[in-house]
């Protein structure tokens, strides 16, 4: 187990350890220091304290998982919560036409964060889980997200991009960035899944830069870009209308 710095602040500690969860996840009081980088010690200390207060819960058998009251919190002030408002009945109506995955994201530095989903039985596989992250370039949602920003951020993450798996290369990335901005969506197949295809489409602000892109994953079989496209980028604009960006 690794020690944290001597130097790190309680607010360094309590973020990394309120980071340490896995998703829908509850930890040994042992497993979340370790995964935090913290002194058992200090672990049990910083989980009394935050127990007390409702953010942390510990269950039976020494459990520890994140607390009813640290969700509220999150939910209450989250800058994602206008977003998620504004987007929902939209979301509603693609899906209801769709009858498959719909998906609403926002960039988080390099990263396509996904904020919100909808999803049915027998719809098909989507790895976009609500909290969940991808890299921008194994997504459309990511990929409709950066060909929006402004040329600074674009060149920033061009110039930090690495991709571990070495199928994309900077030259082709930055021809599907200008590609995604020219047609106005993004289309990746078969990225994460083979059998699916991402469709996303960003939603803009008036200043013509993404704040979230509204996307949808479905079987390849069922791709109908001419139909489906332009009832997004409608649902996009009202989304944008609603949420007072245009």
């Amino acid at each position: 187990m690794a020690n944290s710095a001597s130097g790190d602040s309680v607010v360094d500690r309590i973020v990394r350890l309120i980071s340490a969860f896995p998703k829908d996840g509850a930890l040994s009081l042992s497993d979340l220091a370790s995964r935090a980088a913290l002194p058992l010690t200090s672990t049990h200390r910083l989980v009394g304290q935050l127990a007390g207060h409702g953010l942390l819960e510990a269950g039976p058998g020494g459990m520890v998982r994140p607390g009813i009251r640290l969700w509220e919190l999150a939910n209450r002030t989250s800058p994602t919560l206008a977003l998620r408002q504004a987007a929902m009945p939209f979301m509603q109506d693609i899906q209801q036409v769709l009858n498959q995955n719909v998906n609403l994201a926002i960039l988080d530095r390099w990263e396509t964060l996904f904020v919100e989903r909808l999803s049915r039985p027998g719809s098909a596989t989507n790895r976009a889980q609500v909290t969940g992250r991808m890299p921008v370039h194994i997504s459309s949602a990511g990929l409709a997200l950066m060909a929006n920003q402004d040329r600074a951020v674009q060149a920033e993450y061009l110039d930090d991009f690495h991709d571990a798996d070495g199928r994309v290369s900077i030259g082709c990335l930055r021809a599907i960035l200008s590609e995604t901005r020219q047609q106005g969506f993004a289309q990746l197949a078969g990225a994460v899944d083979a059998d699916t295809w991402g469709i996303a489409v960003p939603i803009i602000d008036r200043k013509h830069f993404a704040v979230a892109s509204l996307g949808v994953v479905v079987p390849l079989r069922e791709l109908r870009l001419q139909a489906l496209v332009p009832a997004m980028q409608t649902a996009a604009r009202g989304i944008a209308r609603d949420l007072g960006v245009l």
